[in-house]
């Protein structure tokens, strides 16, 4: 997508948000050359900061290929970031509804029409405890699937410094430097054909996170940990370990209650 078809919306949000990015933040930009000078194409990011997302925009307005990002519909629904929202042909996310597959149904037509629709597959920040990416979603998988486009994975870090995740207070002095790295298109052919099964989304979707982590380390310069944080497992671990404390604790009150009574009855 040339410049020309940006449109209104998109600029007006560039001339309101880029000026303090820059001023903010200094750029390590590199990989834009493999951004599609034309046709439909995925990104896929790694997100670790609340404040990534407009700095990642930044970096592909500047590609001249804008992205689409998808979500939640919340954001759409009123006022001037609602607005935006809209004009700018952002895509709603319905959570848990009826209305949960028509994101991806957006997504695949935006592709279709040649645009770029941006995906962060690990659909929040990441709760790894090093902020490496975590497991990802297959909604990326479904759309790179159906579509069979292009899929750049992006590798983004430095945010974290300005603002670290659930977090709500910026530290933005002394001036952080913002690394971008968008590789080499992911070669999903040898998946191209087959059934689109549960068990291929989730193989596509780590193939994919892969190439995503593999950014990150040449960014951070450090190799990431061999096995990727999953949250579900985590929250099963957390629940065990909670289960086991509330078995402990109700032995030993059981073990105290006994040892009351029977000295009571000598």
């Amino acid at each position: 997508m040339s410049r020309r078809r940006i449109g209104f919306w998109y600029r007006f949000a560039a001339v309101l948000c880029k000026p303090p990015l820059v001023v903010l933040f200094k750029r390590d930009w590199r990989g834009m050359e493999n951004i599609p000078a034309d046709g439909g194409f995925i990104t896929a990011v790694n997100h670790n900061s609340h404040l990534d997302p407009f700095l990642y925009a930044h970096f592909q307005y500047n590609t001249g290929r804008v992205p689409r990002f998808l979500a939640k519909h919340g954001l759409f629904k009123k006022g001037f970031v609602g607005a935006a929202m809209r004009g700018t042909g952002q895509i709603p996310v319905y959570r848990e509804s009826t209305n949960a597959l028509s994101a991806f149904r957006a997504a695949i037509d935006a592709v279709e029409r040649g645009e770029c629709v941006a995906f962060y597959p690990e659909g929040t920040l990441t709760r790894d405890p090093e902020l490496w990416p975590m497991t990802g979603k297959t909604g990326v998988a479904r759309v790179a699937l159906q579509t069979k486009c292009p899929v750049i994975p992006v590798g983004q870090w430095g945010a974290t410094d300005a603002l670290a995740p659930y977090t709500k207070t910026p530290h933005f002095f002394p001036r952080k430097t913002h690394h971008v790295l968008a590789g080499e298109p992911v070669d999903l052919s040898a998946f191209y054909g087959k059934d689109i099964t549960p068990d291929l989304l989730k193989e596509v979707t780590e193939v994919i996170m892969t190439a995503i982590t593999a950014e990150v380390e040449r960014l951070r310069g450090e190799k990431a940990p061999p096995k990727r944080y999953d949250p579900r497992e985590a929250r099963i671990a957390q629940r065990r370990k909670l289960q086991e404390r509330d078995k402990s604790q109700a032995s030993s009150g059981s073990s105290a209650s006994g040892g009351t009574t029977e000295e009571s009855s000598k």
